[in-house]
């Protein structure tokens, strides 16, 4: 699909079918009016708006980097559905998160990525790992993965957590040369031998066109913060600035997460 072309469906929350509990967000398994069910990204969660800004950003640039992604859609939940769920805490978030939530596609029947029973190829893990240096993803580790195995392929999932350093305050795009401590415990950094030339092909693949590209996706009302006078195009900024900055800094990370393999095996 052409840069210019970027685009997610919205869909309709017709039906709220099962919290899943597995972290502190409480998403839910929702079908839409398409007929496919969704794992649903709230926007009133714990974690707030931001958490779906970096789940949309980190998401589509996996997907532009060629990594498997489940389809993410924006997803419109009507305020009706807080009035009819009887369990209170769930009955708060639907509340809060009446409008523009974000959701990903659910793949039925997809398991858990285990380490221990599945071997991933040098070059994927490479590229994995690098996506996760480049946006500080601090939550792909042995005790939680957030990566699936569906019809024996690899799906990545959950990037909340990523793009931690937009909850610091005023100037959190324009960091030092921040590398990437977490790496160590990146589940699969044993396997990722070919960081060097997986740098070159995702620094060419994400251009600056892309990268605006991306950031465009997400909706200014996610954007405009609450006791900020900052308009939403000026947020925006912040995002392509702050990855901008991490792609000139690649080497940093690059070498961190080598150096951190090298003490591994």
């Amino acid at each position: 699909m052409p840069v210019s072309a970027l685009e997610l469906r919205t869909v309709e929350v017709t039906r709220y079918v099962t919290p899943l509990r597995e972290g502190g967000s409480l998403p839910a398994l929702v079908e839409a009016d398409d007929g496919f069910l969704y794992v649903l990204k709230f926007r009133g969660a714990g974690q707030g708006i931001k958490a779906l800004i970096a789940e949309l950003i980190v998401g589509e640039l996996a997907r532009a980097l060629g990594l498997r992604v489940p389809e993410l859609v924006f997803a419109q939940l009507d305020e009706a559905f807080g009035r009819t769920e009887p369990d209170e805490e769930i009955q708060d978030l639907l509340r809060a998160s009446t409008g523009q939530n974000l959701a990903l596609h659910y793949l039925s029947g997809a398991i858990t990525f285990d380490a221990l029973v599945t071997t991933v190829e040098p070059r994927l893990a490479s590229q994995i790992v690098w996506l996760d240096c480049l946006t500080l993803n601090v939550d792909r580790t042995a005790r939680n993965t957030n990566m699936l195995m569906w019809h024996k392929e690899l799906w990545l999932i959950d990037h909340g957590a990523a793009l931690y350093v937009h909850h610091a305050g005023p100037g959190w795009e324009l960091p030092p040369r921040r590398a990437f401590g977490q790496v160590k415990d990146h589940v699969l950094l044993p396997q990722a031998s070919e960081l060097d030339a997986v740098d070159a092909e995702s620094r060419a693949r994400l251009t600056p066109e892309v990268l605006r590209a991306i950031v465009a996706l997400v909706p200014d009302e996610w954007l405009v913060e609450e006791g900020s006078d900052a308009p939403a195009a000026e947020q925006r900024a912040r995002y392509v600035q702050f990855l901008t900055n991490r792609l000139a800094a690649a080497d940093t990370f690059i070498q961190e997460a080598k150096d951190a393999r090298n003490a591994l095996i």
